[in-house]
């Protein structure tokens, strides 16, 4: 195709071909034109004289090494950045002030007028702005527009390398003369090499001096003591408040009257006010005296003075009352009747003490204190409604509820005392009959239940609503009623003629006993213990007391375990010891945290179950069968055997031997309960699983023990290193698990009353 002649039907176009557009020589970057390094043919296509085909043996423009022996390591260029970008709102900000003529003004003839002359770094452009005064008359504010400040004829502008300390700039027509600058202004131009002057101080404007000077007080005769005007704007309402009696009880139909003594302060006059009370039988006249100033000698006057048809004026009077002759408990005089002041109000007391330096005195009591009115008497009750009821309506006009301990009711909703009743029989056919006392502690009252029984002819359901039991031989007036605290097994309750005994309770009752030990009687509580006892309620009580006890003994054994433990060192800390580096070992804190984890784990052994303690006695009972057991090895540890804390999964050798002996423990609990012979064994050696025996079929039958009816029994079990016991406390330490064994008292508890 290439060797063709340019002839029509001789030329062919490539059909692929869309763009026929001339590339552009020039690229842009950071706003810039820049020229690129290599060029392209129309629509884009590549020119054959950039191809491979025209490369020069020599060209290093074309010709790239790196294809040949790699690319090398080369520094990052650094980042180009913008004139514009780096001094973006950075301005250079000098103080100037210029001279202003002042034509056809006899106070001035110039002005200071002080600006702010701004450097833009960022275009190299100028502006003057002037701070605004007020009152000043002029406008102020931007006097040269942002721009570029020409500085000659020949097209040079002002740079802010010709601005310095104490140099003059013309800026159209107007001369500035530089004194000061900021601290951002004073750097920059330090760190451009540019050494500026002593900052100077802004001349005085002539005619802002003159203002100043007129506006300052002038110096005047003093005014005169008793300025009329100041005092009404200093002390107008301000009153002196004083309590006063007068005592005309010397003449016909005298009495004590009441008065208040005003005295202003701010013209010094004095008012007196008649306090009335009601129904004392005289005319409402509000003031005996009106505002007036008051004499202290009212009869004081000149021998020569017209009084006849002339008042007195103040030229005649020869002294005022004054706030210093107002005390407590002095007498004034007020035109010839004598005052008391007897009290003063709050402000009147510290005015007197902050500006006169006086202390009033207390008030002073003249009144008579008023007779206690007479106990009412308690009308009886007439038996119609219940008596807090009745009572109450004595109190006021309108029937009201009696008022009830709402604390009360709140702490004790729905909370009740529950007791079994027999009654009295006179009957034999009420023998049969019980009944249940449901005691309400919210609201103090009693209802009983009678639960039916079928076939007896008896119609069970509510015996006695919701009502207050009066106790026998109380006061019909102030009756006593039945508490908790008389309440207990065997008591005697009268219910409107009608007797019942008391023969059985709730748990619930004893547990609230054992919570409010002070609403009870000691006998009481004895009382409900030795029952629940007897019924069985408080064996899991005392199962609970015995495992606490067992917990403790361990929790001993492992404190003493834990103190045997010592913390080796390590090779690096001993190295650090002896090289004297380190400085941060605290053998204080070490032993704290030791501690801390010996308490955790010894934590992690208890059983989170704790029994709360009831207060439950141990009680033993008597076993037919006399167990004697032998020698018992013993459960401490022997040194060696313990090599660090056991772990939780591992027995220790005394829980080994606990649970062996545990399994001796229901064998000897069947031998009293059913029968059942066992002896005690040696127990096996630490490692070693316990596995429990199989019970012979041909055991000893023994009959059911028979326990007798004294109140302070002990079981019946001797050790061989140790003589018999009468009384022991620990019930179930039969084979001596190195428990502690005291002997005690047998105490003997009070019989159940039965009337």
């Amino acid at each position: 195709m290439a060797g063709l002649p340019k002839l029509p039907g001789l030329t062919f176009s490539d059909p692929t071909l869309s763009k026929f557009n001339r590339a552009s020589t020039f690229e842009i970057r950071n706003g810039y034109k820049l020229p690129k390094a290599e060029y392209t043919g129309i629509g884009g296509r590549q020119l054959e004289v950039n191809s491979v085909a025209y490369i020069e043996k020599g060209d290093p423009v074309r010709y790239d090494p790196s294809l040949t022996y790699g690319r090398t390591r080369s520094r990052a260029l650094p980042q180009f950045t913008p004139h514009f970008v780096l001094y973006d709102q950075k301005c250079l900000n000098f103080t100037a002030f210029f001279k202003q003529s002042v034509f056809d003004s006899p106070n001035e003839y110039y002005r200071v007028r002080q600006v702010n002359l701004i450097y833009f770094l960022e275009d190299d452009t100028i502006t003057v702005m002037e701070p605004k005064i007020p009152n000043s008359g002029l406008e102020q504010g931007r006097l040269v527009r942002r721009n570029r400040i020409p500085k000659t004829d020949l097209g040079d502008y002002w740079h802010w390398k010709d601005l310095n300390l104490g140099k003059d700039i013309c800026i159209y027509g107007i001369v500035y003369h530089i004194v000061d600058c900021d601290v951002f202004t004073k750097e920059y131009m330090r760190s451009q090499g540019v050494i500026l002057k002593d900052p100077e101080q802004i001349p005085q404007d002539p005619y802002t001096m003159q203002r100043k000077m007129e506006s300052m007080a002038s110096v005047g005769k003093t005014p005169p003591a008793d300025d009329k005007l100041r005092r009404f704007l200093e002390y107008d309402g301000k009153v002196l408040n004083f309590d006063a009696l007068w005592d005309d009880r010397d003449s016909e139909y005298g009495e004590l009257r009441y008065y208040k003594v005003l005295y202003f302060l701010a013209d010094d006059t004095i008012s007196v006010k008649e306090m009335h009370e009601r129904n004392n039988g005289r005319d409402p006249f509000p003031m005996l005296l009106k505002k007036t100033k008051l004499p202290k000698i009212w009869t004081d006057r000149p021998v020569d003075y017209p009084s006849a048809y002339m008042e007195l004026s103040d030229a005649e009077v020869t002294e005022f009352y004054q706030p210093k002759d107002l005390l407590v408990g002095e007498t004034i005089f007020i035109l010839g009747r004598k005052f008391l002041l007897i009290n003063c109000d709050k402000f009147t007391r510290n005015y007197y003490k902050k500006v006169l330096c006086i202390d009033q005195k207390p008030p002073i009591e003249w009144k008579e204190k008023p007779k206690e009115p007479p106990e009412k008497p308690m009308p009886p009750h007439d038996g119609f409604g219940g008596l807090e009821d009745s009572l109450q309506n004595t109190l006021t006009f309108l029937p009201q509820p009696p008022k009830k301990d709402v604390i009360r009711q709140l702490l004790n909703a729905n909370k009740y005392l529950r007791y079994e009743m027999i009654m009295d029989a006179v009957h034999p056919e009420d023998k049969i009959r019980k009944f249940l006392l449901n005691y309400s502690l919210a609201e103090g009252n009693c209802k009983i239940y009678e639960p039916p029984i079928r076939n007896s002819g008896i119609t069970g359901g509510k015996y006695l609503s919701s009502t207050y039991l009066i106790k026998p031989g109380s006061d019909p007036l102030n009756p006593c009623y039945y508490n908790p605290a008389d309440l207990y097994i065997g008591a005697r309750i009268y219910v409107f003629g009608t007797v019942f005994i008391i023969t059985d309770a709730d748990l619930a009752v004893y547990r609230y006993m054992l919570d409010n030990p002070d609403k009870f009687p000691p006998a009481v509580i004895e009382n409900l213990r030795n029952h629940m006892f007897k019924k069985g309620y408080l064996q899991e009580d005392i199962d609970n007391l015995v495992e606490a006890n067992k917990e403790a003994e361990k929790k001993a054994q492992r404190d003493a375990i834990g103190q045997l433990v010592e913390k080796k060192k390590t090779e690096l800390e001993k190295c650090h010891e002896a090289m004297n580096i380190g400085g941060g070992f605290d053998n204080e804190y070490d032993e704290k945290m030791k501690q801390k984890l010996l308490r955790e784990y010894e934590q992690s052994l208890i059983h989170t179950y704790k029994v709360p303690p009831h207060g439950i006695k141990p009680i033993n009972l008597v076993c037919p069968n006399k167990i004697i057991i032998g020698d018992v090895k013993s459960a401490e540890c022997q040194e060696g055997e313990l090599s660090g804390i056991t772990p939780k999964h591992i027995d220790t050798p005394e829980e080994i031997k606990q649970k062996y002996y545990a399994n001796v423990l229901e064998k000897h609990h069947d031998i009293c309960e059913h029968g059942k012979s066992v002896v005690c064994k040696d127990a096996p050696p630490v490692g070693e699983e316990v596995v429990p025996e199989e019970l012979p079929t041909d055991y000893l039958k023994i009959s059911p023990p028979e326990f007798p009816g004294e109140s302070c029994l002990a079981k019946q079990v001797s050790f061989a290193d140790q003589k018999e016991d009468p009384c022991h406390k620990d019930r179930k330490d039969l084979c001596n698990l190195k428990q502690r064994k005291e002997p005690c008292d047998c105490t003997q508890l009070p019989p159940c009353r039965t009337d």
